[in-house]
């Protein structure tokens, strides 16, 4: 296929700019992959569609304050530097900007005394090593005076810091957050466990390939940036056993998704695992484990909404991407959702 096959014209307007002020109140578009069905909702009546025995499979990822401002201890020339995977203790692969004036060897420094680091090599797509020196916890040092990487198509301030994270946050090292997981609340999540159906965590730190837009024409020539994954036993257990009752695998985002389908791949789901993955899912694709989506709206062009089409079917995707716009649901990170089922 092509990449232009998954173009659509989107009105800037409908790209949210901030999250609403309750999380579960968020709109909700119920999408029937077998029939095309779609009925409008609000995401607080998303336990309606969940049914006793089913599970929720969650990413608890933690997004870190991962854009930090500097400057070239030399010169005081201005520098951007974005975390995007931890390589040991103290190096880390980054996005630099502006990339041409920093060479291997130069020293950046974040804050007097608190953060420095030297630029150790150059890698793919022009990202650097960077080895930083600092004293104390790194990510405590990160709280003080790093900012939150929002996505470039976010052009407002976030005034809280924890708009940007799910409720069930809790394993640093995120990019960029597992944005399908911000309509849940505390109480929602609750409600659902009464009804009887279980939760289960995995661990996926996105990194900003997540934004990386395909620029090749034939989408099977794009490659994937690797991402770290961990799924303990007890989330192992619960997916084994929820298909073996015959009940349904929900993945909440396609952060999750892309862990459950690459360890697949490799387990029968017994044990805890943990790897990288760059997996990249794209019509036609035979998905061994999922049996239903929770998601938002996905960019024009991007693998997400390539996912997305693999498992409803592109003319279904792009029916109910036409439906929201025209009844203008809000869309991107901070948007509305989708359950398909």
């Amino acid at each position: 296929m092509k990449k232009s096959d998954f173009y659509f014209e989107l009105p800037e307007e409908l790209i949210a700019q901030h999250p609403i002020e309750k999380r579960d109140l968020s709109r909700l578009l119920i999408l029937n992959k077998s029939t095309g069905k779609i009925k409008d909702e609000v995401f607080t009546n998303i336990i309606d569609y969940l049914n006793e025995g089913d599970c929720l499979i969650l990413n608890n990822s933690k997004v870190i304050p991962a854009r930090l401002y500097g400057f070239k201890c030399d010169t005081n020339a201005k520098i951007e530097v974005v975390l995007l995977k931890q390589i040991n203790k103290n190096s880390w692969e980054v996005l630099v900007r502006p990339g041409r004036k920093v060479a291997v060897g130069t020293n950046i420094c974040f804050e007097e005394g608190v953060l420095e680091g030297t630029i150790k090599e150059i890698v793919d797509d022009g990202n650097r090593i960077i080895e930083f020196e600092f004293k104390g916890n790194f990510y405590n040092i990160l709280d003080k005076v790093g900012n939150m990487p929002l996505p470039p198509y976010i052009k407002e301030k976030l005034n809280d810091k924890n708009r940007y994270q799910t409720v069930y946050a809790k394993e640093k090292g995120s990019a960029a957050a597992p944005t399908a997981g911000f309509h849940f609340t505390n109480e929602l999540l609750e409600k659902i466990k009464d009804k009887g159906i279980k939760i289960g965590f995995v661990t996926l730190h996105i990194g900003l390939g997540t934004f990386r837009p395909v620029k090749v024409q034939n989408i099977t020539q794009h490659l994937m940036h690797s991402e770290h994954y961990y799924m303990p036993l007890e989330t192992a257990n619960i997916i084994r056993e929820t298909k073996n009752a015959g009940k349904r695998v929900i993945a909440v985002g396609t952060t999750s998704c892309r862990t459950i389908e690459t360890i697949a791949n490799k387990s029968d789901f017994t044990k805890e695992y943990e790897g990288w993955t760059d997996i990249f899912i794209y019509p036609p694709y035979d998905f061994k484990i999922i049996d239903a989506l929770i998601t938002n709206f996905h960019l024009p062009e991007s693998t997400l909404i390539m996912l997305v089409s693999a498992y409803a079917g592109k003319e279904n995707i792009f029916k109910a991407y036409s439906h929201a716009i025209e009844e203008k649901y809000r869309f991107f990170s901070f948007g509305d959702a989708m359950f398909i089922y």
